[in-house]
This record gives structure tokens, sequence and C-alpha cells, in this order.
């Protein structure tokens, strides 16, 4: 049997590997220096590269920045772009002043109580809503002419004014420009049939006004054919088509939708098929009551309210009485009335004031607005008894 003896000392065990240990640390170390080498070679390029095409495009750049700044127009083009960049913003804030007669004409009453005013400002600085501020006169017209039964009624219309807006569209629902509806007379009224409504004209054959044709291919006479779809009539020389504001309900309601290109209007106040307007604020009513066909038809305008907060919303700062330029016993006042944020963006198209008894106002004729205003009342003399008696001192305030 063999034995095998060992006759290496422990130390030179260790030492022996110790040199193996040393042998792979110097053959590692070998290894990460060659390979820090190649990846700094590398490196070295790439960043020569980089360093040449920067320095390449630094004078590509100098060039063109020479080149800009050579052009004279340079600061009214960044001047014109920097304004159309706010052409959206600028809209939609934008106001529309002349709207105060119309919104005047449904606020001053028109029957047997005449209120006249004197002086007016509008204030639309305010960020949360416009202010209207004026002097005015109250003749109730009889005993006792200076009245303030007729302020106060006046106050308590303010609950019930309205306005409304939206778009006019074409039978398939598309928005017709603004710019393209003729809505007033030549006397400033809006065009009214007594017996059917308020209707405006299209002016279908204006460049950009007919959204059909818009979208219609080039290859085809697409305005010929759209404008052959719609009954057209001329105003003023040019060819229009009447669009009703106020439904038609007879003409448009049918129990069931029709086929084909018929006029629509269901019991929901849906119209489709037939060129109207869309109110964004009116809702239409249909109801059948009993066995008769033709329903009974409702309007409902609760969410634009005219005067912010209704009899809230005017504020009487002071009364007295006097007489007027044609010596007719008065009462003077001063008034604020605040009024919907909504009634003067110039975004709101076709907009129009709704008078207390609910119908649309289309008596804004520039006669109308004339007799609106009036010469200042005057304060009664010291001797005037009439103006100083206890019934037209009554409810002074």
């Amino acid at each position: 049997m063999a034995r095998e003896i060992n006759l290496v000392p422990d130390v030179k065990g260790e030492m022996i590997k110790a040199l193996k240990l040393r042998n792979l640390i110097f053959f590692l170390c070998i290894v990460v220096a060659a390979a820090s080498a190649a990846v700094t070679a590398v490196v070295g390029t790439v960043m020569g590269g980089q360093a040449a095409i920067l320095e390449g495009n630094k004078e590509s750049i100098d060039k063109l920045s020479s080149k800009l700044k050579s052009y004279s127009e340079l600061n009214d083009f960044l001047t014109i772009k920097d304004q159309v960049g706010n052409i959206s913003t600028l809209t939609n804030n934008k106001k529309v002043l002349s709207r105060t007669f119309g919104i005047l004409t449904a606020l001053i009453p028109s029957g047997p109580d005449i209120i006249t005013i004197s002086e007016l400002s509008v204030d639309l600085t305010s960020s949360s809503a416009p202010v209207l501020s004026f002097d005015a006169q109250a003749d109730a017209r009889k005993e006792p002419y200076i009245d303030y039964n007729v302020l106060d009624s006046f106050k308590k219309s303010m609950d019930y004014m309205r306005y409304d807006y939206g778009n006019y569209v074409d039978k398939s629902g598309n928005t017709i420009p603004a710019y393209c509806m003729i809505e007033y007379g030549d006397d400033g009224a809006l065009f009214n049939e007594p017996s059917r409504g308020i209707y405006a004209y299209w002016t279908i054959n204006a460049e950009g006004c007919n959204p059909a044709a818009d979208n219609t291919s080039e290859e085809s006479d697409s305005t010929s054919t759209a404008t052959n779809d719609y009954s057209t009539e001329d105003y003023n020389g040019q060819t229009v088509v009447r669009i009703w504001r106020t439904p038609q309900y007879d003409e448009w309601y049918q129990e069931v939708a029709p086929e084909g290109n018929k006029p629509y209007m269901s019991l929901a106040g849906e119209i489709s098929n037939v060129e109207h307007f869309q109110s964004s604020c009116i809702t239409y009513t249909g109801t059948i009551v009993g066995q008769v066909q033709k329903p009974k038809w409702t309007e409902n305008n609760e969410s634009c309210q005219l005067v912010a907060g209704g009899v809230s919303g005017i504020r009487v700062t002071g009364s007295s009485n006097g007489r007027s330029a044609d010596e007719q016993l008065v009462l003077r006042f001063s008034a604020q009335i605040t009024l919907s944020p909504e009634a003067y963006l110039f975004n709101n198209h076709h907009f129009i004031a709704l008078a207390p008894s609910g119908h649309h106002n289309v008596t804004d004729s520039y006669v109308q607005i004339q007799s609106m205003f009036s010469e200042r009342a005057a304060d009664c003399d010291e001797n005037d008894a009439d103006c100083k008696s206890d019934q037209n001192l009554k409810g002074d305030e």
C-alpha cells in the first residue's frame, strides 16, 4: 500500500498561492488598462468629431444670425407675430358697446308710464360685470304725475329681463359665419313678421358664407348645387335666404321624423333639415293636450338673465321731484344697473335683449332710441305748489 508524504512546508504552500493571486491581478490590470485605452481613444475620436461639428454649426448660425439681423422689417415681423398669437385672447375679451341701445330698449318701458334718460355712462372695465349708470325722469302721464309706483314697477321689471344669443345654421347644422347674416333693416329694427316672428337674411352666395359649398369638392359646381337646396330671394341686390329665428312650430312639427329632406321639429324642441337659429339660451317644448293635434309650445329662458341678480341688480341712488323741459311734473332719479357679463361679449353672436313680456325685442329702431333720451328735468322752484304738494311728495326717497 503506497503512501504520500507532503514534504512541502506550509509556508511554501502559502507563498505559491500568493504568487498565483499576484499573477491573476496583474493579468486583470493589463486587461482593464487595455480596455480603458480603447474607450479613451473612442471618446477622444467622438469628442473631436463633435467639436468639429459644433464649430461648423457655430459658423452657420453666425452667418444666419447676421443675415436675419440685416432684415429691416425684423422688428415689425416680431411685433406682428406676437399680436397674432394674442388674437384669440383679444377676441375673447372684446366687448361690443353698441349693444347698449338694444339693451336700453328692453329695459326702458314704452307703455303709458314713460321713462326717459338724460345722462348715461357704461362701465365695461369691471372684471365681474358691466354697469349702466344714468339719470332719468319718470312721467306717469296722469294724476298724480309724480308717481313713485312707476319707479317701483321699473325696478321690479328687472327680474324678468332676459337675453338671447347663438348661431344661425344651414340645413345640415353647419354654423353660418356671423358676418353673412343681415339681421336689421334700414330703420335699425330686427326683421319681423307679426304672425310668424323674427327672421334674418343669409347672404348665401357671398364669399365664405356657404358652409355646404366650402365642404364640397372643387370639381363640382358646389355653389350652384348648395344654393339650389334653398329658397332664395333678393334683398338690396343680394341673393339671400330667409332664416327664421322664431321657430315655425306649425310648419316644422311632425309627430314622427319625416323621411327625406323635410323640416322637422320634435316636441323636445330639436330642429333638423331646415335652416334655423340655434339659441344658446332658449329651449322649446311642445305639449299635446287632449285630442288636439297641434302641440302647445312654451319657451324657457331661465339661464340668461340680463340684469345680474334681478331686482338686486338695480340700485336707485337718489330721487326728487322736478319739471321736464315742457314743464310737466316728473320724478327725477339716478340709478345703476349691473348687467350679466355675457351681455357685451363679442363672441356671443346675434345677441338681442328680451323685453319683460318674454317676447323678443324688435323695436330697437333709430326712432325709438332717440325717444328714450330727453333733456334733464329741473328741480322744482320753491314756490311750485303743485310740485311740493303732499300727494306728489308721497314716497319721496
